[in-house]
């Protein structure tokens, strides 16, 4: 039996989807959707089974997030924030890196992984901070500064966060930039309750601000230079980031295109009298989303698997990566915008689904790699840097 099928049973992919509008509508955490995850291990998936998990791989984390994505996409981002820290952890203590077993371990005795990364205005990324970091003479490092997008804000147990060292001089050959995982039990910082969205409003994705927060000395997993840079933790985090984000936009997709099949065979036109999956231009413009779909599934596909393998792509992998990205949170948008296009006027109404999916596959704009950021990255492979 497939391994999604037997965590991610019919039963309850039909209950995450009926709350799913009820979360939306009270701009609500998706708490009990976490629950019932929980429970059926989902959280676990990656862990490999001899450290407690369900020892999934990549694709079928990949595959798992499509369906869960279909159901209810905000509870989908959600624990895909839990999910991509695990996915590191995984690929970090396989390439020899002892400090990310602490994640493993963790993860499969249920604590929930979430992302205190993104700062407003930080345009650099993982290759720079606004978030101070200052070195104890014990090697704990306390943070000081404001995340943004904090998903799973409500309920994470451990925040993965990172901050520049503020005894750097910037010299060459130091690394200032400085990560680890938080306790949600430590002291030093609050949830911002800002998460008043658009989209994807059950991930709650609060600001977090951190007023000196301590991390101990053996959570500090890693330090990196300034700039761009081969580190290992930096393709673990973009490779993993990238390809699981685009799952989800993937799935919003698969489920518009459901969708749009189901209510365009329940209308039928005043002129001709018949369905409206015969007319030609409906057929036409859902034929064209169905185009754009397949091309990304494919593309989604090759890519996790790769990721998985270890494909040698050098200096091609970043532009891959990025182009993944965008292709997934574009085409999300453009076929649920087509789909509405032939659905008729009541799927405007804010509490159809297609009016939620759409508003749900806007998020894509603001994640990284952004539209310009993705672009840096792809002219300078094809051009060079400026």
């Amino acid at each position: 039996m497939d391994p999604v099928d037997t965590v991610l049973s019919e039963d309850l992919l039909a209950r995450i989807s009926a709350r799913a509008p009820g979360y939306d509508a009270r701009n609500e955490f998706c708490h009990e959707d976490l629950a019932e995850l929980t429970e059926a291990g989902y959280l676990r998936a990656l862990v490999p089974s001899d450290r407690g998990g369900l020892g999934w791989d990549l694709p079928t984390l990949v595959a798992a997030q499509r369906r869960l994505a279909a159901a209810a996409p905000a509870t989908a981002l959600a624990v895909n924030m839990h999910h991509i820290w695990v996915s590191v952890a995984r690929g970090m203590v396989a390439g020899g890196h002892t400090e990310f077993d602490q994640v493993l371990t963790e993860a499969a005795a249920g604590e929930i992984f979430a992302f205190g990364i993104s700062e407003a205005g930080n345009d650099a990324v993982l290759f720079d901070s606004t978030t101070e970091a200052e070195v104890d003479d014990d090697g704990a490092v306390t943070f000081t500064g404001n995340k943004i997008f904090t998903t799973l804000a409500p309920v994470w147990t451990r925040l993965g966060l990172f901050g520049k060292d503020t005894s750097a001089t910037g010299a060459e050959g130091e690394t200032p930039l400085i990560f680890g995982f938080l306790e949600r039990s430590a002291s030093g910082w609050h949830t911002i309750e800002n998460w008043d969205t658009l989209g994807m409003r059950a991930t709650q994705s609060h600001a977090t601000a951190l007023e000196g927060a301590r991390v101990p000395a053996e959570r500090i997993v890693r330090r990196l230079p300034v700039g761009p840079n081969p580190d290992p933790l930096v393709f673990a985090i973009f490779s993993s980031f990238l390809t699981l984000l685009a799952a989800v936009y993937t799935g919003i997709g698969d489920r518009a295109l459901v969708l749009g099949a189901e209510l365009v065979a329940k209308r039928t036109s005043l002129i001709s009298g018949e369905s409206m999956s015969r007319d030609p231009d409906v057929r036409y413009k859902l034929a064209e989303a169905q185009l754009a779909q397949l091309a990304l599934d494919s593309q989604l596909r090759t890519i996790a698997a790769e990721v998985e393998a270890g494909a040698e792509h050098g200096s091609s992998w970043f532009p891959r990566l990025a182009t993944l990205r965008t292709t997934a949170t574009r085409t999300a948008r453009q076929v649920v915008d087509l789909v509405l296009g032939v659905s008729g006027g009541a799927q405007y109404h804010r509490e159809s689904e297609l009016s939620r999916l759409y508003r749900d596959s806007l998020a894509g704009i603001h994640h990284p790699s952004d539209d310009e950021s993705a672009h840096r990255t792809l002219a300078n492979y094809t051009l060079g840097p400026l």
